[in-house]
């Protein structure tokens, strides 16, 4: 049922408000307010899906209250009311976060299509909302040891920066989840968040894929294409096994973060973007750097905020977690009732040698749900879970 409020300092203009409102869907929840004062004190104690405020009032005109509503609860979609001398000020707050405007006496369409426009910008609001917190729980880190809170708390202050970020660490321990995390706690959150697996392509494509290439500049190039760069412009790239990157890549990526503008391949036209980079990699970049296979200058640049995800055998304090974890996962995705796991299932889990980290532990855990009993044993990890 949407919730409606309605602040209008002149008695007759908030009853014809009320009244067209009423008339036009017995669903809305309409309430009202005087004055700004009183109107800003029910955003902060109700959740509406619509304000229709008016900008000259008594105490708080409409663009404090249009300021402060935004500051407490952005999501809200604040429909401004003007008077023919207003107009000025109406266009303005447009400026200032309003989605729009209507004038005095309201036009019984123009008013009904603005607020039914309005609501579905909310309804919209709230979908994309739960659907972030689907992707946010994906990408959950579970633990609690050490390592892992002190990586949290790294996100938490870095994310909302646009500091780059390299994260270090051995395959299988979760160093995408933390780029993921990067990106879902920073201002970049509503833009992209490419990623680019760079040991996965050719060297002599690697170049196309991150910056794009022009028609005809190889043999294969049949039509101009974007690269990731392009496609993560005013979000995130993830340059994930950035340390198996070729040095001719790692040039242009070097000038790309120097100068926030790149080339596509075959042209010699600048193209700006903004983009955040989150670089990874297994590998020691100081030892590559040493070998000639990494460019000292770029790692400098990448490495502004260093975060090193430990291996699986450095945490395991957090494995019990991770089991209970994965086996709900897992249990879901297959349609079937959760296992419980016995303490000596989990204490053996434990005091396993975890060379695949993370991803070898979920690997086993989906064995066990499937070839163990009803209750996963120690016995059952004995016989699988080596396997």
């Amino acid at each position: 049922m949407p919730k409606i409020l309605v602040i209008e300092d002149e008695a007759a203009i908030r009853r014809v408000l009320i009244k067209i409102l009423s008339e036009e869907n017995d669903t809305y929840q309409v309430e009202e307010a005087e004055d700004g004062l009183i109107g800003i004190e029910k955003i902060k104690n109700e959740d509406y899906d619509l304000v229709l405020c008016d900008i000259k009032m008594p105490k708080m005109d409409g663009v404090e209250v249009l300021e402060a509503t935004k500051k407490i609860k952005p999501e809200i979609p604040m429909v401004m009311i003007s008077g023919h001398g207003d107009l000025d000020t109406a266009v303005n707050t447009m400026r200032l976060g309003a989605f729009d405007y209507i004038s005095k006496p309201p036009d019984l369409n123009r008013l009904l299509n603005t607020v039914r426009n309005a609501l579905d910008r909310k309804e919209l609001f709230v979908e994309n909302k739960i659907l972030k917190k689907k992707v946010s729980k994906k990408y959950e880190m579970i633990g609690e040891s050490d390592e892992i809170s002190q990586i949290k708390d790294i996100i938490d202050k870095v994310a909302p920066t646009d500091a780059r970020v390299l994260i270090t660490g051995p395959n299988g321990t979760g160093k995408e989840l933390v780029a993921h995390w990067l990106h879902e706690k920073s201002d970049r959150a509503k833009g992209n968040l490419i990623e680019v697996n760079c040991a996965a392509i050719p060297s002599e494509l690697i170049e196309s894929e991150l910056f794009g290439h022009v028609k005809g500049a190889f043999t294969s190039a049949n039509k101009d294409r974007a690269g990731k760069f392009e496609a993560a412009n005013g979000g995130t790239i993830f340059l994930d096994e950035i340390g198996d990157m070729s040095l001719s890549a790692q040039a242009k990526v070097l000038r790309a973060l120097q100068e926030s503008r790149i080339q596509r391949v075959g042209s010699d036209k600048d193209i700006k973007v903004n983009v955040r980079v989150v670089a990874a990699t297994n590998k020691n970049l100081k030892k590559e750097i040493e070998e000639g296979n990494f460019r000292e200058d770029l790692y400098h640049r990448l490495a502004v905020i260093l975060i090193k995800v430990p291996a699986l055998n450095d945490r395991r304090g957090d494995i019990p977690l991770l089991i209970k974890h994965f086996s709900s996962k897992i249990s879901g995705e297959q349609g079937t009732n959760e296992k419980k796991f016995t303490e000596k299932a989990v204490k053996l889990l434990q005091e396993y040698d975890w060379t695949g980290n993370i991803r070898e532990l979920r690997n086993v855990v989906e064995r066990l749900i499937i070839l163990g009993g009803a209750e996963v044993s120690e016995q059952d990890v004995k016989l699988f879970a080596s396997k």
